[in-house]
C-alpha cells in the first residue's frame, strides 16, 4: 500500500493513504490491522481525508510500522478476520450526516426563502408535534409531547413564527443527539459482549474431535452437553436437552429441544446432550440480536432510571398548570410560553440512561461485562458478598498433584480414564484432570458410552461394560454407594486433606483418588481487604470442598465466614436468608453448581473462564485475570449512582432557574429553549465521560 508521512514526532506518526477515496469498510480494515500490531499503542483512521494517526512504542517500532504499512492490502482474509461484525463507524457517519443536513437546511431556508414561505413551512412542520401531543392526550397522558405541541402552537397563533421555528429546530437537534447517544452506547456495549467460546466438540466419522470455533463450517455437526454454550445457530439432529434461551428470547424457563428443534448461538444447555448441525457461520446475525436484547430488556433499567422517567412525566402537568396560572395572573403570553420552553423530562430521560450505559461501557474496558443497569445499582448498595472457592478465590487452573490408585489399579490408566470422562465438561477441576493427563503424555480415546453429568456431584458413564463414576465423596460413596477395596481403609484414611480430592470408582469399587492442588490467587487477600474498605460488611466463602481445605483458604484470604461441604441449594438458601434479613447480596462463582446461587443473588457475578451456564445465568461477568475487577466494579457502580444523584440536582436546579427568569421577563422563550436544550446536551455529554 502506498502512503505518505505527513507529520512525525516521537512515538507518533500521521500518514496519508495514497488513493482516490477510502470507504468506511477500508478505514475499519486499516484501523484494526494497525491496532493489532503489538508495537502500536493507538490508532485512528479518518476515512474522509484518507489519513491515519498512529502511536507506537519500542526502539525498532518505527521501521516495523513502515514495513507493515507497505505490505498492507485491503480485503485479504487475514485482515477481514480482524474486523468485528460491527465497528460503530457507519453508525456515527449516519448521525453526523443527519445533523449536518438539519443545520444546513435551516440556514438555507433563512437565506433563500422569503418570510411568508418560511411561515407556511413552519406551520407544516408543526403538524408533526401537534399530532404527537394529541396522541398523548387521547391516551389520557400529559407528557412531554403535550408541552412541545402547546409551546409551538402558542407561538404560531401569536404570529411568532421565528420562535416556533427555533423551538422545532432545537427539538429536532435534541432528538437526533438523543438517538445517536443511546444507539452509540448500546452499540459500544454490544460489541463488548462475545460468546467466549474458542473450541467446540465436532463429530467426525463417529468420533468427537475438539476443534477451534473458527474452523467450523455450515453443515458440521457439533456435540453440546450440560453446562456448555451452543456456539452457533443450528438445528438439533440427535439427543434431547433443556436449553436456557433467556439471552436471545427473554424466556425465563429452559426450553426442551429434540430432533428438528432450532437452537441459537449464545444459549446454554442446562441439562442433557444434543447434536447440532450448524446452519449459520460464526457471527451471523448475532450482533443484531444482542442489540435487540439490550434495547428491549427490562434488565437495562435501574431503579434510578425508572425514578427519573416517572418524575419527568409527573412534572409535565405542573409545567402546564404553571403556564396557565402565569398567563391568568400576568396576561403576558410571552412569560407563560417561557415555562413551556423548559421541561425537566428531556434531561432526566436522557442523562440517566446514558449515565448507566456509559458506566456499563466503562466496565467493559476493565474486562467486566454487565447485563443491565439495575445490577450495577445492586452492586453499589450491597452489604454482603458470597464467594465460591474453586476457580474464584483460587486460580481457575488447578493442577493434578498426584494420583493414588486403589484395588491394584495403575495410576496412569486411572488418570487416562478420568480425563476421558472429564474432557467434555468445562469446569476448572475437569480441566485440571485433562491437563494432568496431557502433561503425562496420556492419550485418551473415546472408550465410554453416553456420559451423564450430575450437577455439583460428578459424572457417570459406562466403560467396557462397567459403570464408572467420578466426582465428590458425597456423590461416589453416599449417592452411588461405592465401597473401598478390602484391606485399603488405612490408605484411604491417610489421604492428604490439604488437596481437593476427586474419587474414581469402577463397578462400585474405589479405583483411584486424584489429588488436585488449587492454588490461591495472589491478589485474593488484598482484594478481600479492599472490598471491606469499599463498604462490604459481610464477606462469606461457600464451597463444596472438605473442611480442612476450606478453613485453610478462608484463613489466608480473610473472609468473615466460611461454609464447607455445601450443595448448590445450600448456597441459594443462604442468599435467600440474607434477603429476609434485609441485605442486598452479591454472589461470585464459576461453576455449574454455582448457578442457583447466581440466579438468587441481587447481582450474580461469574468468572469469564467458568462454565457457560454460570456466565449465562450471571448478571455480570468479570475477567479471570485477577479479582481486582470486583473492586473496580464496586467503584464504578458507586460513582455511577453519585453521578445520577448529581444529575438530578443539576437538572432540577438549572431548569427551575430558567423558568423563574422566563416568568420574570428576563429571558425570552427562544433563549429559554436554547439554554434548556444546551444544558440537556451538556449534562448528557458529561454523563458519557468515564467515571474513574
Amino acid at each position: 500500500m502506498k502512503c505518505q508521512i505527513l507529520h512525525e514526532s516521537a512515538g507518533r506518526m500521521r500518514v496519508h493513504i495514497v488513493r482516490q477515496r477510502m470507504t468506511l469498510k477500508q478505514a475499519d480494515q486499516l484501523e484494526y490491522y494497525l491496532a493489532n500490531l503489538p508495537y502500536v499503542s493507538g490508532v485512528k483512521v479518518f476515512d474522509r481525508t484518507g489519513d491515519a494517526v498512529i502511536r507506537y512504542t519500542g526502539g525498532q517500532a518505527r521501521g516495523r510500522l513502515i514495513r507493515a504499512l507497505a505490505v498492507f492490502a485491503y480485503d485479504t482474509p487475514q485482515v477481514q478476520a480482524l474486523v468485528p461484525e460491527q465497528t460503530g463507524r457507519a453508525l456515527s457517519r449516519t448521525y453526523e450526516n443527519r445533523l449536518a443536513g438539519v443545520v444546513i437546511r435551516r440556514y438555507l431556508r433563512r437565506l433563500l426563502l422569503p418570510a411568508p414561505v418560511r411561515h407556511v413551512l413552519a406551520v407544516f412542520r408543526a403538524l408533526k408535534y401537534v399530532k404527537e401531543g394529541l396522541k398523548c392526550l387521547l391516551k389520557g397522558k400529559i407528557e412531554v409531547p403535550v408541552l412541545d405541541a402547546t409551546a409551538i402552537t402558542f407561538s404560531i397563533l401569536r404570529g411568532d413564527f421565528e420562535t416556533a421555528s427555533s423551538v422545532m429546530f432545537l427539538l429536532r437537534i435534541g432528538e437526533i443527539l438523543e438517538e445517536w447517544t443511546h444507539k452509540k452506547s448500546v452499540d459500544d456495549l454490544a460489541r463488548t459482549m462475545s460468546l467466549g467460546v474458542d473450541q467446540v466438540w465436532k463429530q467426525i466419522g463417529g468420533q468427537e474431535i475438539l476443534v477451534p470455533l473458527h474452523d467450523v463450517q455450515v453443515g458440521d455437526c457439533l456435540i453440546v452437553r450440560t453446562g456448555s454454550m451452543i456456539p452457533l445457530d443450528g438445528r438439533v439432529t440427535d439427543g434431547e436437552a433443556m436449553v436456557n434461551q433467556a439471552s436471545m428470547t427473554g424466556e425465563s424457563e429452559p426450553v426442551r429441544k429434540t430432533a428438528g428443534s432450532l437452537v441459537y448461538a449464545g444459549t446454554v444447555v442446562e441439562e442433557g446432550t444434543c447434536t447440532v448441525v450448524v446452519e449459520k457461520a460464526a457471527g451471523s446475525g448475532r450482533y443484531d440480536r444482542i442489540v435487540k436484547m439490550i434495547e428491549e430488556s427490562e434488565k437495562l433499567k435501574s431503579a434510578a432510571e425508572d425514578q427519573a422517567s416517572h418524575l419527568a412525566d409527573r412534572l409535565v402537568p405542573y409545567s402546564l398548570g404553571a403556564t396557565v396560572l402565569t398567563y391568568l395572573l400576568t396576561g403576558n403570553a410571552t412569560k407563560a410560553i417561557a415555562i413551556l420552553m423548559v421541561d425537566f423530562s428531556c434531561a432526566l430521560k436522557l442523562a440517566m440512561p446514558v449515565t448507566v450505559l456509559s458506566a456499563m461501557r466503562e466496565c467493559s474496558n476493565y474486562g467486566i461485562s454487565v447485563k443491565g443497569g439495575r445490577f450495577m445499582e445492586a452492586v453499589s448498595e450491597a452489604s454482603a458478598i458470597v464467594f465460591d472457592k474453586t476457580g474464584t478465590l483460587t486460580h481457575a487452573s488447578p493442577h493434578v498433584v498426584r494420583v493414588i490408585p486403589f484395588g491394584g489399579k495403575d495410576a496412569d490408566e486411572m488418570l487416562r480414564l478420568a480425563a476421558c470422562l472429564e474432557e467434555h465438561y468445562p469446569h476448572s477441576m475437569a480441566n485440571a484432570v485433562v491437563a494432568g493427563a496431557a502433561e503425562r503424555g496420556l492419550l485418551h480415546e473415546e472408550r465410554h458410552s453416553e456420559v451423564e453429568y450430575v450437577v455439583a456431584h460428578g459424572i457417570s458413564s459406562s466403560v467396557d461394560g462397567e459403570k464408572v463414576v467420578i466426582g465428590s465423596y458425597h456423590f461416589v460413596f453416599e449417592d452411588e454407594q461405592c465401597v473401598i477395596p478390602e484391606g485399603e481403609q488405612a490408605a484411604f484414611d491417610a489421604l492428604p486433606r490439604e488437596y481437593s480430592l476427586l474419587f474414581l470408582a469402577i463397578s462400585g469399587t474405589l479405583a483411584a483418588v486424584i489429588c488436585i492442588e488449587d492454588p490461591l490467587r495472589d491478589e485474593a487477600p488484598d482484594v478481600i481487604r479492599q472490598l471491606h474498605d469499599c463498604g462490604f460488611s459481610r464477606i462469606v466463602m461457600m464451597t463444596g470442598d472438605n473442611k480442612r481445605t476450606a478453613k485453610t483458604v478462608a484463613a489466608k484470604v480473610g473472609v468473615d465466614e466460611c461454609y464447607y461441604e455445601v450443595l448448590p441449594e445450600d448456597k441459594a438458601a443462604f442468599i435467600r436468608a440474607e434477603h429476609e434479613a434485609g441485605r442486598t447480596v452479591i454472589m461470585i462463582g464459576d461453576g455449574v453448581n454455582d448457578s442457583p446461587a447466581l440466579s438468587e443473588a441481587d447481582a450474580g457475578i461469574a468468572i469469564s473462564t467458568g462454565a457457560a451456564i454460570a456466565r449465562e445465568i450471571a448478571d455480570i461477568t468479570i475477567s479471570a485475570d485477577d479479582l481486582y475487577a470486583l473492586v473496580t466494579l464496586r467503584q464504578i457502580s458507586c460513582a455511577m449512582m453519585q453521578r445520577i444523584h448529581r444529575n438530578y440536582r443539576t437538572i432540577i436546579g438549572f431548569n427551575f432557574g430558567l423558568i423563574v427568569l422566563g416568568v420574570a421577563g428576563i429571558l425570552p422563550p427562544a433563549t429559554s429553549a436554547f439554554l434548556h436544550n444546551t444544558s440537556t446536551l451538556a449534562i448528557t455529554m458529561r454523563s458519557m465521560k468515564n467515571l474513574l
